[in-house]
């Protein structure tokens, strides 16, 4: 017998044979099972026995099984519940999850999924004594979890913070990870989403099993379903073994879906059914395989509207989104700064074998001045930085003037010194605003709401001039717009684009267009220089030539999108 033998069941299901055959399938494993079929019934065995799982249908004759759900998870009950669905019927499924259950069943029942479901649910928690039943000892909540150091898993410690937003997410942490919905991580990069990712799995009863990460941006699209699937030895040219993919590598455990945002749309569609069916095709391989992963993605995009726009699918969407965790960027949360350098300071020196430096309060004070647009990556890296460049003793002025050269801007780290010394090309628009090119303005001035200029000119207009080159002036409001955007965004093309309604592409053909120097980004001037060239050409360019060279993807400047 195991510790678990002594466990005790609740089935409720109106179907006899069916609830016969759990029942015989429970029993075999040893645990003690007791049998109903209405929702009233399972309300009286549920008020007269503690039990340590419940197992339902949703839909029963005289109501929801969502009804028994909620009784079960009521305050002081210890159950954890598993619900039966349709098969295809994943609306129930993920409201389900989202109501508290552990984990859902989908008819027909595989009765190999059922007893691993059961075993999962019953697990013994930290603390309590073998032979013991769930029900019988006491389990720890989340905030006991997170108030006891001793218990808490190293994972959960490293999100550094007793700011009121990073208790929060610690504490809906440890709540989700009992149970087996997915969950998405959302959040700017650089906040710690990878590690909110392993503190989930760390928290939950899958901790023993295997932690995969994939980072979806990163894999080819010709080999995303061989990567993710697994693939049989001649199932494409190069196949000259069996592969197993990244499902199979999870199994037991957590798979971890980085930047989901960036899956292709084929790809979507076999993730879904992977996920809603829990099982997968191996690439050469007539049959499908069951596989038992918890499934835990992150982005760092605005998933809501990717949907909108038809980037991503709302079904997948739906299924990942069960429950979610946004982590805070690092300016909304300052007062973190100081425990997260020393924490960081402490991480890096142990890497690097020294003991580590001490943290000048002038330090601190200009660190929680700093924009800080790469949170805690950027943080870190300047903190790397930092002790590179000390004595080994203490930061102060080591980094005061890497921090006040960041602080100034991104142009100030970007360009390099003689770019600085002989400013932007001619006919490059300023990021103080293309309104400030008149003689005498002053940048303070630029914006919307600036006296409009003739370009042609360089002076302000008068009220009701009209200008004497349309599209130039039109081109001079351009370029003022998507400079400031570009400042506004730490000059990340990507984010700019987004915030201007417009495509990755689209913004870097105008940025080539309009000559808009952008630090650190001479590859966009090749494609400049060679537009200007056709156009000096006159009537010899042939239109189609321009044209085609307009549309061309753009070099990429690495670090920018």
């Amino acid at each position: 017998m195991t510790s678990s033998a002594a466990a005790r069941i609740l089935v409720v299901d109106d179907e006899p044979d069916l609830r016969t055959l759990y029942e015989l399938t429970l029993l075999r494993e040893g645990y003690q099972v007791d049998c109903t079929d209405t929702v009233a019934s399972g309300r009286q065995l549920l008020a007269a026995q503690a039990y340590d799982v419940l197992i339902t249908d949703m839909r029963l004759p005289d109501g929801n099984g969502l009804t028994l759900l909620h009784e079960a998870l009521a305050p002081g009950r210890r159950e954890r519940c598993l619900v039966i669905t349709a098969h295809g019927s994943a609306d129930s499924a993920v409201s389900a999850l989202k109501a508290g259950a552990f984990d859902y069943l989908t008819k027909p029942i595989d009765l190999r999924r059922l007893r691993l479901c059961v075993a999962s649910a019953i697990q013994q928690q930290p603390g309590q004594a073998a032979g013991a039943s769930a029900a019988s000892a006491p389990r720890q909540t989340p905030d006991a979890a997170l108030d006891d150091d001793a218990r808490a898993p190293a994972e959960l410690a490293r999100l550094v913070g007793q700011s009121p937003p990073m208790h929060t997410v610690r504490t809906r942490i440890a709540r989700v990870s009992r149970s087996m919905a997915p969950v998405l991580i959302q959040g700017e990069s650089g906040t710690g989403k990878e590690l909110a990712a392993r503190a989930v799995h760390a928290c939950s009863h899958r901790a023993e099993g295997p932690f995969v990460a994939v980072n979806c941006g990163a894999i080819p699209e010709s080999l995303l379903e061989a990567e993710f699937f697994g693939s049989r030895k001649g199932a494409y040219t190069g196949a000259t073994h069996d592969r197993p993919g990244f499902f199979q590598a999870a199994h037991g455990g957590t798979l971890f879906l980085d930047e989901i945002g960036d899956l292709p749309l084929s790809m979507q569609a076999k993730l879904l059914r992977a996920i809603q069916e829990r099982q997968v095709r191996v690439l050469g391989s007539p049959q499908e395989t069951a596989v038992d992963v918890r499934i835990v993605s992150a982005t760092h995009k605005d998933m809501a509207l990717a949907v909108a726009e038809g980037l991503f699918r709302r079904d997948l969407y739906y299924r990942l989104n069960v429950i979610d965790i946004t982590l805070p960027p690092l300016r909304d949360r300052r007062e973190d700064i100081p425990m997260l350098a020393r924490a960081l300071l402490d991480r890096i020196a142990a890497d690097s074998g020294v003991a580590p430096p001490a943290l000048h309060d002038s330090l601190l004070n200009q660190l929680q001045q700093h924009p800080l647009r790469g949170n805690v990556r950027e943080l870190e890296n300047l903190l790397h930085r930092a002790m590179a460049l000390g004595d080994g003793k203490a930061l102060a002025a080591s980094l005061e003037d890497d921090v006040q050269s960041v602080h100034d801007g991104p142009a100030a780290t970007v360009a390099s010194p003689s770019a600085a010394a002989s400013g932007p090309p001619v006919g490059t628009p300023s990021f103080a605003g293309a309104h400030s090119h008149a003689a005498g303005a002053d940048p303070a001035d630029a914006g919307p709401g600036a006296r409009p200029f003739d370009p042609a000119s360089g002076q302000p207009l008068a009220d009701g001039e009209l200008p004497k080159d349309l599209q130039a002036h039109l081109d001079a409001y351009e370029a003022d717009i998507i400079g400031r955007a570009l400042e506004r965004h730490g000059f990340n093309r990507t984010a700019t684009a987004a915030s201007l309604g417009l495509s990755l592409r689209q913004i870097r053909y105008r940025i080539a267009r309009l000559n808009i120097h952008v630090p650190g980004q001479d590859a966009d001037n090749l494609t400049v220089q060679a537009i200007a060239a056709l156009q000096a050409q006159g009537a010899e360019a042939p239109g189609d030539e321009l044209e085609d060279l307009r549309l061309k993807p753009l070099p990429h400047a690495p670090g920018q999108d």
